[in-house]
């Protein structure tokens, strides 16, 4: 590809797709390290065998049955099936556009076109996506009914409640967040996204390290990056803040492996350029386009309340929108439900 040439005739969108999925996108990356980013093969599949839709259920598999019969050569050992679930997994697209008069020479000021605006392209949908993610977690949150609360109220830590010292993140917050989460699966919990008010508080504790990283001159420097009991902590000032009361209440969310199924579903173009030579002297136009899978693990997106065939991100935020991954039987009371202590997904609400 061309650095000095940018018309739609000289640019190569695949190439440039490419090379953006090469950048360095630290969010990303970070979690894909801490292993709560984990692939898909069926939602890949269930996409790409349905034409390019944007809605697919697919099965997901039960755990036997732990209960053994007595083996005492009279009583007949009895065949259960492996209970089988039906989860709801939805496609999250989004599109942008950006214009600059003069792009090659005003803006990239004679630097490699790709160097210059596929590492702000990069960074821009590593954000993006990030704010997707914390509006399904706000979405699964905001869940209602009998089992379905018994995710939500058993994978919250909530402190913020008692006056002093009790309503604020300290040494064992973390530890007992996580255990009343997942129970003996806490070791699962491997990441945690924070504000950067609560992050503050755990320097001040000298509870939260910061990684380092050395450059080629020697030189020592903090990355963003940092890590708490040993779990990677995520920074963002875009968590959760209630300002409704006399203090602010932070929400801090903690993920585990394979939390959130990823797959990048891809769009017919992903990326193109085009050129208006006669606007404002001439410009050049990149648009881009996205399209995405997000799934909580054991939590199944139902769709009732969902207007287009990409959902906004305040559709992902309403409650009604999921549910714990169940059998999909349509007698409430027979229904089965998945064991919501298996969901590595928790989080904690502090002053």
């Amino acid at each position: 590809m061309s650095s000095a040439k940018f018309s739609e005739k000289s640019f190569n969108g695949a190439a440039f797709g490419k090379y953006v999925e090469r950048l360095p996108q630290v969010k990303k990356n970070e979690l894909i390290k801490s292993k709560v980013l984990k692939g898909n093969r069926e939602i890949r599949n269930a996409f790409s065998s349905q034409g390019g839709s944007g809605y697919a259920v697919i099965p997901m598999f039960g755990l036997l049955d732990d209960t053994a019969l007595n083996y005492d050569g009279q009583t007949d050992i009895t065949a259960r099936e492996t209970p089988s679930y039906e989860r709801g997994v939805v496609v999250i697209g989004r599109a942008n556009a950006w214009v600059e008069n003069d792009f090659a020479d005003d803006i990239t000021g004679g630097v490699n076109f790709m160097d210059n605006v596929a590492s702000q392209v990069a960074e821009y949908w590593d954000n993006v996506y990030e704010g997707v993610l914390l509006s399904i977690l706000k979405g699964i949150f905001s869940m209602t009914g009998t089992k379905n609360l018994e995710f939500v109220n058993g994978h919250t830590y909530g402190i913020a409640s008692p006056t002093g010292d009790a309503a604020y993140i300290d040494a064992t917050t973390l530890n007992s967040a996580i255990q009343k989460a997942s129970g003996d699966n806490k070791n699962k919990f491997s990441l945690v996204i924070m504000h950067s008010s609560v992050a503050t508080r755990l320097e001040n504790l000298s509870l939260l390290n910061y990684l380092k990283y050395t450059d080629t001159d020697g030189i020592q420097r903090d990355l963003s990056m940092a890590t708490w009991n040993g779990r990677s902590v995520i920074i963002d000032d875009n968590m959760p803040v209630d300002t409704s009361g006399s203090d602010p209440v932070y929400t801090t969310y903690v993920l585990g492996e394979g939390a959130i199924e990823y797959e990048n579903i891809g769009a017919k173009v992903e990326y193109e350029m085009s050129r208006d030579p006669k606007t404002n002297g001439g410009r050049d136009t990149l648009y881009s386009r996205q399209r995405k899978c997000l799934a909580p693990f054991g939590i199944s997106y139902t769709k009732v309340n969902q207007t287009s065939l990409s959902p906004e991100n305040s559709e992902l935020e309403d409650g009604g929108n999921w549910c714990l991954v169940n059998d999909g039987n349509r007698v409430e009371a027979r229904k089965k439900y998945i064991d919501h202590k298996c969901i590595p997904i928790a989080r904690i609400i502090s002053k």
